[in-house]
């Protein structure tokens, strides 16, 4: 998946703002190239997980094919820890084949961002390619 500066700029941000609780959202593709970052509510509104409700979910995703592009990543941030997927984010992944998972850390000084595939309850690291 190929990120600009300014997209990934938009997710950290994105990240900070919620601080101390996660974020989440997603971020939309055509083929391999991002197309548009889209922030979504945590409405869990915890610094341990996050939670997007079936409606915001089902309008996020109605939303990206509409426009004709896809789902490329879920991100989210870890405020506590280091951005590595938790059990829970496993568990989560379960539900969303071949989909990213961009996690920011901000348990740091500065915000760290790292990507994976989660398949079938294992976890790959994915470079995160800066377009432009």
């Amino acid at each position: 998946m190929q990120i600009t500066a300014e997209q990934l700029e938009l997710i950290t941000e994105h990240a900070l703002r919620d601080a101390p609780n996660e974020c989440c959202g997603f971020v939309a593709v055509k083929g391999d190239v991002v197309t548009r970052v889209l922030e979504a509510e945590n409405e869990a509104h915890s610094p341990l997980r996050f939670e997007i409700s079936g409606k915001a979910l089902f309008d996020l995703v109605t939303d990206i094919e509409d426009a004709g592009e896809e789902l490329g990543a879920i991100y989210h941030s870890h405020t506590r820890s280091a951005p590595y997927p938790s059990q829970t984010d496993i568990n989560f992944a379960a539900g969303w084949p071949g989909i990213e998972w961009l996690i920011v850390g901000t348990a740091g000084d500065a915000p760290e961002v790292k990507s994976y595939l989660i398949t079938d309850g294992q976890v790959t690291d994915v470079p995160v390619a800066i377009a432009g």
